[in-house]
């Protein structure tokens, strides 16, 4: 069993199996997957408010936990590990899963493991098809991360890019905020882009094409401040012109750099496959150009359910069964770090 609950969703998987296919397993199986959304409640704040998620979490976890064991069809003595994200994310939110987890892991006498998060993005990538051959790139990109990261093996990971500044997905919630669009901005700014030409605007590609330049000596990294300024000072100059046209321009901006960016990444380490993580991931526009310029490119992509994109504990679930079984558990008094960092080489 798994709890997510880093930000604003409350989430519970039971999974079985082992990750990539080892042990003889066929790999990871979910038997459930639960998430209770708390998008309502942050809507009207144009954000996420920490206190606010913390109460939520602590309103709903039992229920949802109750109902990822009956969605399994599993009774409590069948589950031998309980693994929680302990960072990163907010430290109340965190603290209520982490505290939860190390509760029953102790009451039903079975190993604690705490996930990071990010870790458990990659794992996701992998739900659906264990058996991929490795190295892979992974483009994890969301509302607090944008990073390329080189998979050589499970738990073996090296940093290729990040953002300088703002995040892709915070860059879409501060556009759609500007517009007028409401919370959460990505699925909004993606549903809008679809009535709009993407050729309308000529916005800004920060750092496209000069990794050989860029401020962090070759990497491929990546900053959306610049885009998100760019909207703001067209919209002020022209107030006439359709937020449809300017959401579907910003988007294409955005995603042209993180498809070309990841692309060139995976040539350069000599990766055959490149995949997509986090909640961006689930944007209509990434998923079609990426898929596309990997396929130009001679490259496998593996994009994940739109459910494996945002936030949920199946992807904690599999990267905990991976901890467990190659570092054993995480110690009882191991706490919340809502600024882990994933573990790197290189």
């Amino acid at each position: 069993m798994a709890i997510e609950t880093s930000c604003d969703e409350t989430s519970v998987a039971i999974v079985r199996g082992a990750p990539f296919g080892t042990n003889g397993s066929t790999g990871t199986e979910v038997l459930s997957n639960v998430v209770s959304s708390q998008i309502d409640l942050h809507a009207g704040f144009g954000g996420v408010v920490p206190e606010v998620a913390s109460r939520a979490h602590l309103e709903v976890l039992e229920s949802v936990i109750a109902s990822a064991i009956d969605k399994a069809g599993v009774k409590s003595e069948d589950i031998d590990g309980v693994a929680a994200t302990h960072g990163p994310g907010l430290i109340g939110a965190l603290l209520i899963g982490v505290s939860a987890a190390k509760a029953m892991a102790l009451a039903w006498d079975v190993p604690y493991v705490g996930v990071n998060h990010m870790e458990g993005h990659l794992f996701a990538t992998f739900l659906e098809k264990p058996d991929v051959a490795l190295p892979v790139v992974v483009l994890l990109v969301s509302g607090g991360h944008t990073m390329i990261v080189e998979v050589r093996r499970p738990g073996t990971y090296r940093y290729l890019g990040s953002t300088i500044d703002d995040a892709a997905g915070e860059a879409f919630d501060k556009v759609a905020r500007y517009l007028g669009l409401g919370y959460p901005g990505g699925p909004i700014i993606d549903k809008l882009a679809n009535q709009g030409n993407r050729n309308a605007i000529k916005f800004p590609r920060a750092l496209q094409g000069r990794e050989e330049n860029n401020t962090k000596g070759g990497r491929f990294d990546f900053s959306f401040s610049g885009v998100k300024t760019a909207v703001v000072n067209y919209v002020r100059r022209h107030p006439d012109v359709s937020n449809e046209d300017v959401a579907a321009s910003f988007q294409e901006a955005v995603v042209d750099v993180l498809v070309e960016k990841t692309i060139a990444a995976a040539i350069k380490v000599g990766a055959a496959t490149v995949c997509i993580g986090g909640g961006v991931a689930a944007n209509s526009r990434l998923r079609e150009r990426i898929s596309d310029a990997a396929a130009d490119a001679g490259l496998e992509c593996l994009i994940p359910s739109t459910e494996y994109c945002t936030d949920n504990a199946a992807m904690i679930a599999a990267a905990g069964l991976w901890r467990l079984e190659h570092d054993g558990p995480s110690a009882m008094d191991a706490g919340a770090e809502p600024s882990l960092k994933l573990p790197t080489f290189g």
